[in-house]
């Protein structure tokens, strides 16, 4: 059985969360927590989050144990982006583009 948890609107782009999910997609559960402890970025501690809600999701709703999940789909994707502007020479205006994004992680004690 699959499981998953959503992390909405996180206030960093996708391109950096990426980096970090890339890192545990694969790997048994127990053992992505502990990748994400170690790495230190920002993004891993939002990761390290969404997953612990994934592996608590699989434990008390379908009654899984931890040691047995994998996480078979970990996603970062783009969410909505704020647009501010900043002055610039001239009287002109240079826009400054606020990136955001949502993470998805599937964890799944299926072989």
């Amino acid at each position: 059985m699959q499981v998953q948890a959503i992390t909405k609107n996180i206030r960093m782009s996708a391109q950096k969360m990426r980096e970090v999910v890339r890192q545990i997609q694969g790997l048994p559960a127990l053992q992505a927590q502990a990748v994400l402890s170690v790495v230190s970025r920002k993004s891993a501690r939002v990761v390290a989050k969404t997953l612990k809600s994934a592996i608590a999701n699989a434990e008390n709703n379908n009654g899984a144990k931890p040691e047995t999940l994998m996480v078979r789909e970990a996603v970062a994707q783009t969410a909505r982006t704020l647009k501010r502007f900043t002055p610039k020479a001239r009287g002109s205006a240079g826009p400054t583009l606020k990136r955001s994004c949502h993470v998805k992680i599937v964890v799944s004690d299926e072989k």
